[in-house]
């Protein structure tokens, strides 16, 4: 499936200064707040996000591609980012999927990174908002 949208919801958000969000301040053009289905749990330092069908959705923010012959290059520089190909014995901790974001009552395809690994011993983020994940935990 192939689109041109963007949705982040962690250390890519805008505001978190990451060396990625420099990519994406660069070849994205922020659309606005935006949510999808899945699970927001706490690994301690920070929150993953795991895809879920219904029930819980997660908070962030949706993207589009400001010049899509740029497209490719962006989201390799984001792939690099998360570790979807990592050196021999590194694992891999995320995946990109294409999948439905809602934003402003309508339905969109966007790109999102999910978390892969085991977080069934972990606590959930019931806000599914980093945000307000961080505002909480900050001592």
């Amino acid at each position: 499936m192939q689109t041109s949208h963007l949705f982040v919801y962690g250390s890519l958000l805008s505001g978190f200064q990451s060396q990625a969000y420099e990519y994406i301040r660069k070849y994205f053009r922020l659309l606005g707040e935006a949510t999808v289905n899945g699970t927001m749990y706490d690994m301690g330092e920070f929150p993953v996000v795991v895809p879920q069908k219904t029930g819980r959705v997660v908070r962030g923010e949706l993207y589009q591609i400001i010049n899509e012959n740029e497209f490719s290059f962006a989201m390799a520089q984001l792939d690099d980012y998360e570790g979807l190909y990592p050196e021999e014995g590194e694992a891999v901790y995320y995946e990109r999927e294409a999948v439905d974001v809602s934003f402003n009552n309508e339905t969109l395809t966007a790109w999102v990174y999910w978390y892969n690994r085991d977080v069934s011993e972990k606590r959930i983020v019931e806000s599914g908002d980093m945000r307000e994940y961080l505002k909480g935990n900050k001592a």
